[in-house]
């Protein structure tokens, strides 16, 4: 069976993972009450693990370097305890590839080399170029689902990746290209940031030398 992670080190992953955000969202993350959500949050702020910062007229929580140290033993005693870690740890061996395909197709969705300019933007007119993009960002989609499949069987946290890629990529392929790359809705690029910033958490790694 699955195993369910404790809901204090949802909430404290939570803020992680989404890196900014009110107590709601970091509660909808992983499904936690919101009254909980709030307690938890005041309790990682006493620990100096999360504190509540105002930016740009906004306010939210964010990890402290504490907070992040605390996060990532917590997560591998996790991962020991289930008995997960070569499974996750080959699961990323498996995300790795993919990844350079993620952002290589996020690059080419921003940027279409013209003569004399190898850094012009892509204004979307070239239907051609925009559609190889989409089926890259399809392969990328049938690839993740197995590997999603094999991390979800390890601990539940893990589950979703795949289903909100999926939705992404659908409204991509609706006409709304801006859901391959914004940073303010679950794009394809923010939903693979999530998860490559899940593994890295889970497994203690750095993303300058993981590779």
């Amino acid at each position: 069976m699955t195993a369910r992670s404790a809901a204090d080190l949802l909430v404290l992953h939570a803020v992680r993972l989404i890196g900014f955000g009110q107590t709601s969202a970091i509660a909808q993350r992983f499904g936690v009450d919101p009254g909980e959500a709030k307690e938890l949050l005041l309790d990682a702020e006493a620990y100096g693990w999360v504190e509540h910062v105002a930016v740009a007229g906004d306010s939210g929580w964010t990890l402290t370097g504490r907070g992040r140290a605390e996060g990532e033993r917590r997560l591998a005693e996790e991962l020991d305890s289930v008995g997960g870690g070569e499974e996750v740890r080959d699961v990323h061996r498996a995300f790795l590839p993919l990844n350079a395909l993620l952002l290589r197709a996020c690059t080419d969705w921003q940027l279409r080399p013209a003569p004399g300019d190898r850094l012009a933007v892509n204004d979307h007119s070239d239907q051609v170029w925009d559609s190889r993009v989409v089926g890259e960002l399809a392969d990328i989609e049938r690839a993740l689902k197995p590997l999603a499949g094999r991390l979800g069987s390890v601990l539940d946290r893990f589950l979703g990746y795949d289903v909100r890629f999926s939705a992404a990529l659908a409204r991509v392929q609706a006409g709304e290209g801006s859901w391959v790359d914004r940073t303010d809705v679950d794009s394809c690029h923010r939903v693979w940031f999530e998860l490559h910033e899940d593994l890295i958490a889970t497994l203690g790694l750095d993303r300058r030398t993981e590779a």
